[in-house]
């Protein structure tokens, strides 16, 4: 297997992509690269390619960089594919995959098959952010790209409080913390920090949810219409899900918003009982254990009862075990 660095030697044109909807992961592994790539070789022509990314990751270097329209018939020397579980997820921009020369994929989803050239995957690393840095040498890795690999590391280990941390997402998180950012304000500004539109749709969110399966699931929906009415998008959304999982004797928490007529996006967490990426792949998504995702089609009524059956089996079936 080629590493990495070998593969940008290699390559004159550089294509980088991620995942849709680009979670912070997603977002600083790209720019993690993108950086890591410029500092040493100014001239090489490489591009991330993403949807539209939140501006609250607008303090990362390379922001202003990445590109949300695909060209016409891409052809890249080299196709870097981060956190994105199959290649269905690049979306739009993948015929970068597609028509370039050689491809890798770094990604962490239990569910990746494993689809480009060369593919470091592993399911038990905390974030992309974290395997990405392994391939990278670590004398230029810049201040720079450590605002990024950190970025994604705190985003996919919920601030180092996931069951996903491990003592070298630590190890790592603290030779980035060397490279002198200022790793509180990261943490405030893109993790925890709401705008008011936000904090005004996730009370809402919270306010309407519904416990189910005697107490131990809650889910709650957000539509269109009331999208709308407070002025936001789906990137405001983030962390709904995170606080339902918090509620006090609740496993499983799921939160779902509407994306077209009796079409939602669904996410999926839990604590300890439930692996959610089999539930989600059962419906054409995926994730990790503790975190996943998919979409769905009908009422909000057939959503929750279809995933409900599944919760529920794999409830029964983690009592049953611990009963013998």
């Amino acid at each position: 297997m080629m590493r990495l660095d070998e593969l940008i030697e290699q390559a004159g044109t550089i294509a980088v992509l991620g995942h849709t909807n680009p979670d912070g992961d997603c977002i600083g592994s790209c720019l993690a690269v993108y950086n890591y790539i410029k500092e040493r070789d100014a001239s090489r022509k490489v591009t991330v390619y993403l949807e539209p990314v939140s501006a609250k990751f607008a303090y990362l270097s390379g922001y202003d960089k990445i590109e949300s329209v695909p060209e016409q018939c891409p052809k890249p020397d080299l196709c870097i594919c981060l956190d994105s579980a199959d290649k269905e997820r690049l979306g739009m921009f993948k015929p970068y995959l597609d028509g370039a020369l050689r491809s890798i994929c770094i990604d962490h989803h239990v569910t990746n098959s494993g689809y480009a050239h060369e593919n470091i995957i592993d399911a038990n690393a905390s974030s992309a952010c974290e395997l990405l840095y392994l391939q990278l040498d670590e004398a230029a890795v810049s201040k720079r790209t450590a605002e990024c690999l950190y970025t994604g590391i705190i985003h996919d280990s919920g601030v180092f409080k996931y069951s996903n941390t491990t003592a070298r997402t630590l190890e790592i998180a603290g030779k980035l913390m060397k490279k002198g950012i200022d790793f509180s304000s990261i943490i405030d500004d893109s993790f925890y920090k709401k705008t008011y539109r936000q904090s005004q749709i996730m009370g809402r969110a919270l306010l309407e949810s519904v416990t189910f399966l005697n107490g131990t699931c809650v889910f709650s929906v957000v539509y269109k219409k009331d999208m709308d009415f407070y002025g936001v998008t789906r990137s405001d959304l983030d962390g709904i899900v995170e606080q339902l999982r918090l509620i006090d004797g609740v496993e499983c928490a799921v939160f779902m918003y509407e994306t077209d007529v009796m079409t939602y996006k669904v996410s999926l967490r839990s604590k300890y009982l439930v692996d959610v990426s089999r539930i989600a792949a059962f419906f054409g998504g995926g994730g990790h254990v503790r975190a996943a995702g998919c979409t769905m089609t009908g009422s909000v009524h057939d959503v929750i009862n279809n995933l409900s059956a599944h919760i529920e089996k794999q409830l029964r079936e983690n009592r049953e075990n611990s009963d013998v």
